[in-house]
């Protein structure tokens, strides 16, 4: 994956790599999360920028305050990065064969994307935005991960989990089926021009460069998807007229909301991950030797 060194015909390494990754990677990265999302809920936020928000939030909370809602995604992070190697690798195995072929490598990656979504994402999602956006509103009803489940559960059903399932999908889709393209070119190009460059300085960039890229690209879709899992769900009627309402509201600039913490959050994640990935998955192979 990526020139790791994880058995690329064993997506049960892959499963086992990522879980690992997703754990390291969520505990690290997660204040950034937090404030994106507090970005997106609430307009006085994103109006007067990430200093207010980070200032508010250690004013009001302290520094506990930037991981409220950390549970479930810690929770989760392992079965959603697990999902997502473990489904590429597969995807590359037995349907996207071509290794070389960056279409192939894009479809690989949407379709390990749009199973993370489904299986694990939307849930995960869904809870970490009702948290965040429990823990500040004056009256919070959740008292952590497990109370909140059941009662959104009891609220809602066990549909209740899974708002904005489209947005998701469409969002972890193009976010992996661009980021895997974006890691892989990347990588080539500053192996071949900045020959000098240590192996996990090379890794880390090209995972960055992924993640911005995919920021750029999907933003939109995640300011809905946050929007869509809120406490205000409700008020809309679907994805299309959460952009309506959002557009109407807010203007075009109402679709780019928390892309400055969100940039941060994802180029470090990603950056992160696909480096931890690769030596885990070597770690891996010295504990667990594959077989040929």
């Amino acid at each position: 994956m990526g020139g790791a060194k994880v058995d690329s015909k064993d997506p049960v390494r892959g499963i086992i790599s990522g879980g690992i990754t997703g754990g390291i990677e969520i505990c690290i990265t997660y204040p950034t999360e937090y404030i994106k999302t507090m970005m997106q809920l609430y307009k006085e936020y994103s109006q007067k920028g990430v200093k207010y928000c980070i200032g508010e939030t250690y004013k009001n909370f302290g520094i506990t305050g930037f991981y409220r809602g950390l549970t479930p995604l810690v929770t989760f992070s392992i079965p959603k990065v697990a999902c997502r190697f473990g489904a590429n690798e597969w995807l590359k195995n037995n349907v996207f064969t071509d290794r070389k072929s960056r279409l192939q490598t894009f479809f690989a990656g949407l379709g390990a994307g749009v199973f993370e979504a489904v299986v694990v994402v939307t849930p995960t999602e869904t809870l970490k935005v009702k948290l965040i956006h429990d823990k500040l509103s004056t009256t919070p009803k959740y008292r952590g991960m497990i109370h909140g489940i059941g009662s959104i559960v009891n609220e809602m059903g066990l549909s209740g989990i899974y708002k904005g399932l489209v947005p998701t999908i469409l969002k972890q889709g193009s976010n992996q089926g661009i980021r895997f393209v974006v890691f892989e070119d990347t990588k080539k190009l500053i192996q071949k021009t900045f020959t000098f460059l240590p192996e996990p300085v090379i890794l880390l960039l090209s995972g960055g460069v992924a993640g911005a890229a995919s920021v750029m690209c999907n933003t939109p879709v995640d300011v809905i998807k946050t929007q869509m899992q809120g406490l205000k769900a409700h008020e809309y009627n679907g994805v299309l007229d959460c952009c309506k309402q959002t557009y109407q509201h807010e203007g075009v600039r109402g679709f780019y909301k928390g892309t400055v913490p969100r940039l941060g959050r994802v180029v470090l994640d990603v950056a992160i991950t696909f480096t931890l990935y690769d030596y885990i998955g070597r770690v891996l192979n010295l504990v667990w030797p594959p077989k040929h």
